[in-house]
């Protein structure tokens, strides 16, 4: 396990002495540990020409799974501390912007208030991201947008189903533009009234960005951009501000005054629409998912406890956000 940490630490760095200083150990050592390391192997890891630290093909190999040897190893140890009976532990929990800007704030206040001894760390990302972030033992549950890409090793249970929406301004010198030059005025849009209107984009590895993408070529065009490259909070200032219309969750306007929020359609209904209206808005699974090979720990175990408890109450309160629809029964 040192040998490995010591591996990934100079892979990170790409430096023998600032991984040393940062590991707290004295250089020779480190070098030591890497030779052996490398001995045991049977492959040089590193490349050292001309004073240039750079990964060879065995060690772009192995520092995946290093990480996530360490990740696990790390998980095991506090698992170990739990049955011990220490009243601590960790939860590593990764979300989608929309639900960290959402309903997730109230069941993190929920589970530490039950489990106060327990450490939350929150990663915000896209799907993608936390999926290969859970795939590589960084996280130990992650809130996904269903279908995942590639088959990742992952357990899926879907928790939750929200509706997306067109995001465009409130403000009246905004909005006056965007329903002349921008937006049809009726009570949905339609894929095909993205044609040609600015879009505000997410940065790649937001699901939203491609699902977005890919409605649009479905239709027939490619979408046009405004602005891309930003994360949740990013696109919906750039929409209150008039430079474009962007597709998202309905939970991420609540609380939003700037903006509104119109429902998405794959398209009309043929020639009865004006009688029958639109086809259902779209919608987005969203899911809990771990790992397939690393059962989840006691304390992971509680916080998917404490997050369905929470759905199941909030529906039959009435109390979810606008468009959102709890998957979970009991």
């Amino acid at each position: 396990m040192q040998q490995l940490a010591y591996f990934v630490a100079v892979a990170e760095v790409r430096h023998f002495t600032h991984a040393a200083e940062i590991l707290h150990v004295a250089q020779p050592s480190l070098s030591k540990q890497i030779r052996a390391l490398e001995t045991e192997l049977g492959a040089s890891l590193f490349s050292r020409a001309r004073g240039n630290i750079t990964l060879t093909p065995a060690g772009e190999a192995l520092l995946p799974l290093a990480k996530r040897i360490l990740a696990d190893v790390d998980t095991a140890r506090l698992e170990v501390q739990e049955l011990a009976g220490l009243r601590r532990g960790r939860v590593r929990l990764g979300a989608t912007p929309s639900l960290c800007a959402g309903l997730l704030a109230d069941v993190l206040r929920r589970f530490h208030d039950a489990y106060p001894g327990i450490r939350l760390i929150v990663e915000e990302g896209g799907s993608r991201d936390l999926v290969r972030e859970l795939t590589r033992g960084s996280l130990d549950l992650a809130l996904v947008i269903l279908p995942l890409h590639g088959d990742p090793p992952l357990d899926t249970a879907p928790i939750l189903r929200e509706n997306l929406v067109v995001a465009s301004p409130a403000a009246a010198e905004h909005a006056d533009r965007a329903h002349r030059g921008m937006l049809p005025r009726r009570p949905y849009l339609r894929i095909e009234d993205l044609r040609n209107r600015p879009l505000v984009m997410f940065r790649s590895g937001y699901d939203l960005r491609e699902a977005t993408i890919g409605a649009c070529r479905a239709a027939g065009f490619e979408p046009s951009f405004a602005v891309e490259g930003g994360e949740m909070d990013a696109v919906l200032r750039f929409v209150e501000a008039g430079l474009g219309i962007a597709v998202v969750p309905s939970m991420v306007l609540a609380g939003r005054p700037g903006l509104r929020g119109t429902p998405l359609v794959l398209d009309d209904c043929g020639p009865d629409a004006s009688r029958r209206g639109p086809h259902p808005g779209l919608q987005r699974t969203v899911a809990l998912a771990h790992r397939k090979d690393v059962d989840p720990t006691h304390a992971a175990r509680a916080f998917r406890e404490t997050l369905e408890t929470f759905l199941v109450e909030a529906a039959k309160a009435g109390s979810l956000p606008s468009g959102v629809e709890a998957l979970v029964t009991r």
